[in-house]
């Protein structure tokens, strides 16, 4: 595992990936993180047509934001030591929430 998250970056990695802009990021900008999460699970459940049931949002949110939060962190910071200091977390804990989330990945793949 690379040590280094000086290069990390979510915004410039969506941007590579053609899934933002700087006219999304300004509109963003101007909403809170709830708003944004709440927007997000009403056009999730509009492409269902309504029927997420069965999907457990309330138990499972935590794990949706422990993973924003790893990135952020991997984001934020120059080293993976930096990230795990800047959570609280001892460096063994923050590599193993990493390797479970797959946060790595996100950095290192390449899709479009």
């Amino acid at each position: 595992m690379n040590s280094t998250t000086k290069y990390k970056s979510i915004i410039n990695k969506l941007k590579d990936n053609n899934k933002v802009n700087d006219q999304v990021l300004v509109l963003l900008n101007n909403l809170s993180l709830e708003d944004i999460i709440a927007l997000k699970l009403e056009l999730s459940s509009k492409m269902l047509k309504n029927r997420m049931y069965g999907f457990d949002i309330w138990r499972n949110s935590r794990y949706l934001v422990q993973e924003a939060i790893l990135k952020f962190a991997i984001s934020a910071t120059k080293s993976k030591k930096d990230a795990a200091r800047f959570l609280g977390l001892e460096y063994l804990t923050f590599t193993r929430l990493v390797k479970k989330y797959d946060v790595q990945e996100f950095f290192d793949k390449k899709s479009f």
